[in-house]
């Protein structure tokens, strides 16, 4: 019987850093969402050892796992050590998300290998342990364990509840050109800033937009010096009927924009689509996935 997950894209509403570590490492404060966007991690059982199969637009080049720098098979055999057993089984993943470009797509992969492959070898591992094999395997992985929003601190490490949001509609946004999150980090100015108050809800998609405003993506001054196209990608977002709020997420180079329903944010992409810039542009557009729907939803982890 072949399994199936989904590992959705994680956006970064805001983004700010509030120091460093000893080690180098930066200290964020974020909230962290999911829109419905996703890739696809497929298993089937096979009693050989384990394989990754990549498809899908942006599968191209990515590494299946003979070296140790794809993040679903170090998550498997992570796993599999953990569980005392061997890695086996074939998986496949589907690859819509575009690659490196500030939505977790890697992390998300590596997190849906993680559930899925805890019930495809039926293995039981406390969530308590399942979220420190997740940080091993990068910041962002915790956060897209649970995939639902969460407010991110630390490192990425800590999870706490995030604000209970609205229905709302994004839109996502990728030029196509690739930044890296180190050079991003370097290039940064300035000092660091405050981990902001929130409230416990939103009512609605302009209020809680008009709350963002008030706060910032501490990187994306540095990203657009690196990659000035977010910029004009910012600016198509920003053009569009009934956007609340643009914004890069992460390190870049997606943008998004808040709408009042997905299906206006569907409406937007329709018209960004016939832009000529935009033409070559990876543009999704639709619903948050996961969201926290009451103020007294527990911790992500």
């Amino acid at each position: 019987m072949i399994l199936t997950e989904t590992a959705h894209a994680k956006i970064n509403l805001y983004l700010h850093v509030t120091g460093r570590r000893d080690d180098g490492y930066h200290l964020l404060d974020s909230l962290a969402v999911f829109a419905g966007a996703a890739d696809t991690l497929s298993f089937s059982p096979d009693a050989g050892a384990l394989s990754l199969s990549v498809g899908g637009p942006f599968g191209a080049g990515l590494s299946t796992g003979a070296t140790d720098d794809n993040l679903v098979m170090r998550a498997a055999r992570l796993l599999a050590e953990e569980a005392g057993r061997a890695p086996t089984g074939a998986l496949t993943l589907e690859k819509a998300l575009p690659v490196a470009s500030g939505i977790g797509g890697g992390s998300a992969d590596a997190a849906a290998a993680l559930r899925l492959l805890q019930r495809a070898w039926d293995v039981a591992v406390p969530e308590e342990r399942l979220f420190e094999l997740a940080e091993k395997l990068g910041a962002d992985v915790p956060v897209c364990l649970a995939q639902r929003s969460a407010r991110m601190g630390g490192v990425g490490e800590r999870l706490d509840p995030a604000p209970a949001l609205p229905d709302c509609g994004m839109i996502l946004v990728n030029c196509g050109l690739g930044v890296s999150t180190p050079a991003v980090f370097r290039a940064r100015d300035g000092g660091f800033s405050e981990a902001p108050a929130l409230p416990a809800a939103w009512a609605n998609a302009a209020e809680m937009a008009t709350d963002l405003s008030r706060l910032h993506n501490d990187l994306e001054a540095a990203a657009c010096a690196l990659c000035p196209t977010i910029r004009d990608v910012l600016a198509a977002i920003d053009a569009l009927p009934g956007c609340l709020l643009s914004r890069m997420s992460g390190s870049g180079a997606t943008c998004f924009g808040i709408f009042d329903t997905p299906e206006a944010a569907r409406r937007a992409a329709g018209q960004l689509s016939a832009l000529t810039p935009a033409r070559s542009w990876w543009v999704w557009a639709g619903g948050l996935a996961g969201r926290q729907k009451t103020s007294e939803s527990r911790p992500a982890a």
